[in-house]
């Protein structure tokens, strides 16, 4: 108790107001500057995972918009492009999600189900798919701006795609769907297995007596070179003819 009064009587004396105030003071703009440091370091960090997670989401949008180019030819692309086409896209369908925006969830729904139109729209000719992806983008860049308003446009299209969409027609299109899938693949595979055609040279006539003709043309002429080689043995070895074709002096 006697300590107490001893630090009252001293925090109280005139002598000591200098040295309390340039505490208060220090310790003041110590806590002032820590609070201030912590607001500037939060508001660094938030811009960061900002600009991250807009950099992200530009990403995703890109790769949805190239898929949905690919899907509007997705017939004339081979199997193993299909492939790699697929896997981009599931790939911008989970960073789309997983990006921390009220509605990204509707957005990659409503994006999975404008590419798989694409698709069935791609098997038939003539349709032009032009003002379709055009919409596509500019739907998914003004969600990229805004993206409370375009969540209400895309749960009311999902919503709208639902309620027009019966059993039946779901079925259809399935049906549809795989049997395009299946021509596809199997002009593909049939493409893939056909040999390479062999050609032949076509047999004419001239051929065809050529080579009968050359083997008489040589058989007569080795029956020619055996003829004059045994009258050559036969003069040689005959005494009159070789006394007469001897040089006389």
């Amino acid at each position: 108790m006697e300590w107490w009064n001893n630090f009252v009587a001293w925090f109280t004396d005139v002598s000591t107001q200098p040295m309390v105030f340039t505490a208060v003071v220090f310790i003041g703009a110590i806590v002032i500057a820590s609070v201030l440091a912590a607001l500037i370091s939060r508001g660094a960090v938030k811009r960061l995972i900002t600009q991250r997670d807009r950099e992200i989401k530009v990403a995703a949008i890109a790769t949805l918009v190239d898929a949905a180019t690919e899907a509007s030819v997705w017939n004339s692309l081979t199997p193993q492009e299909q492939v790699m086409s697929d896997r981009a896209v599931g790939q911008a369908d989970i960073q789309v999600r997983l990006l921390p925006i009220r509605g990204s969830g509707i957005a990659a729904n409503w994006a999975a189900h404008e590419l798989y139109e694409l698709k069935r729209t791609s098997a038939t000719f003539g349709y032009q798919l032009e003002p379709a992806l055009v919409e596509f983008r500019d739907r998914l860049v003004e969600w990229q701006n805004r993206p409370a308003r375009a969540r209400k446009i895309f749960q009311g299209d999902l919503d709208r795609w639902k309620s027009q969409n019966s059993s039946t027609e779901k079925s259809l299109l399935a049906e549809q769907e795989a049997w395009v899938a299946q021509q596809h693949h199997d002009q593909y595979n049939a493409a893939d297995s056909a040999p390479a055609p062999v050609r032949v040279a076509p047999l004419t006539p001239a051929a065809v007596n050529r080579t009968p003709a050359s083997a008489s043309d040589a058989g007569a002429e080795t029956q020619r070179l055996l003829d004059d080689v045994n009258k050559l043995e036969v003069r040689g070895t005959d005494p009159l003819t070789r006394t007469s074709a001897a040089p006389t002096l």
